[in-house]
Order: C-alpha cells, then structure tokens, then sequence
C-alpha cells in the first residue's frame, strides 16, 4: 500500500468511526496532516482522492467536509465505469447477467411499496413505449425510464442507484437490438405489457417472473449475437 492509500484509508476510517460524521468539517490541513502523523502533500493528495470518490466535498474558502455519503453519491462512479465496459461483449453479458440477477427481485419488491400514484407513472411510460414503437432509441429510452419508475417504488436508494448504474447504462446494447431486429419492438412491448399487468394485480410473483422473462430474453438474444462480433457497434445515442 502507498503511503497516500495508507493516508485515504486513516482518513475513512475516522469518518467510518464516526469522528467525522456526514456534514462535518475536516481540520485545517496543517491540523489534519499532525493528527494523523502524515505530511500536508500526503494530506493534501488523500483529501483529493476522496473528494473525487465523493466521500469529500472541498469547499473553496471554506474548508473540506465529509459529504453526505449516501448511495446515490457514492455509487455514482458506478455508471461511468459502466460506460467504459460497453464496447467489451463479455463485460456487457456480465452486466447482463447482474441485471438478471437484481431487476426481477427489485420489481417483485416494488408490488409491496406500490401506490396508486406510483403505477400511474409506471402506465405512463409504457403508454410513451406503445407510442414510440418505431423509434428505437425513443422506444428504449422509455424502456429504461419504466423500469426506473419500478425500482424507484421499492424506495431502497442503493438498489435504484446500483440498477440506474447496471441497467440504465446498457440501453447501447438493447438499442442495437432495436436496429438489428426489427421484431424486437412488438416483444418488448409484450414484455412490458405483462409486468405491469402484475403490479397492477399487486402479484410480487408474477412480477419477478414477468420481469425475468424481459431480462432473459434480452440477454439470450445478445448472447446469440455477440458470437459474430467482437464489440458493440456504434448507435450515436448515449452510450
């Protein structure tokens, strides 16, 4: 371990402790660097290093402070490393393989937390799929915002954060299914037709297995079509 590590992993471990709760601001640098028996660059550079982890928040002439450290800002880098995985097919079958895993369970769990409002956004995106039907890229772009009005219902923030990481970053993948396949549309809505039909009959069962189906089909079909390719080709969508 270098010895800035070693300074990053002093400096969570008096957050994880509790010394430095969310919200509270660090010492001077001088001040820090002597508590923690570190030189003011190594100080310096661990303090950058967290701060770019979002653990950190350095406030120009304020001070630093340990920000709020929820999900959603520590996970954030998640969809970024992501993107940098979305040319490579067997990282993108491996991201698939996680949204198999975490999406079904994540929608059974919406059926339990589920209000009138919350189905009412989930239709609205799937009335936005039926209309955008012939525009791939709109198509998907519903397609993910639905799935994300699902897991936003569960309330678990780390679950909807890991999900908008995994799931929401593979839409390149199922946009070029969307352009190669041009059946894909009327299935997909199908899919989507029948896990809202679930959650509107309020059964987690159903739902998990509607939701997996959906999952299953897409990953089998890239799974097929990844063997004659050796990485996704360019849509000019977000990536």
């Amino acid at each position: 371990m270098s010895l800035t590590d070693k300074a990053i992993t002093q400096i969570r471990q008096l957050i994880a402790s509790g010394v430095l709760p969310p919200g509270a601001k660090l010492p001077p640098e001088p001040e820090l660097a002597a508590q923690l028996g570190l030189s003011r660059n190594l100080a310096r550079e661990a303090v950058k290093a967290l701060s770019v982890a979002r653990v950190l928040e350095i406030r120009r002439g304020d001070g630093t402070y340990v920000t709020s450290l929820q999900p959603s800002l520590l996970l954030e880098g998640l969809g970024g490393a992501v993107e940098l995985l979305q040319g490579d097919p067997g990282a993108v079958l491996d991201l698939m393989e996680v949204r198999r895993l975490l999406e079904p369970a994540a929608t059974a769990l919406a059926v339990a937390r589920l209000s009138d409002d919350g189905l009412a956004e989930v239709k609205r995106h799937l009335d936005a799929m039926r209309e955008a039907r012939d525009d791939v890229e709109r198509l998907n772009a519903h397609d993910v915002a639905f799935h994300r009005a699902i897991v936003d219902v569960t309330g678990n923030e780390t679950l909807i954060t890991l999900l908008e990481g995994i799931s929401g970053r593979t839409l390149r993948a199922r946009i070029w299914r969307g352009l190669v396949d041009t059946r894909v549309a009327a299935r997909t809505l199908a899919e989507h037709e029948a896990i809202y039909a679930a959650l509107a009959d309020r059964d987690a069962v159903l739902c998990h297995a509607a939701a997996l189906v959906h999952v299953n089909n897409t990953e089998q079909w890239l799974r097929e079509h990844l063997k004659s390719t050796e990485a996704l080709p360019v849509t000019g969508s977000r990536e």
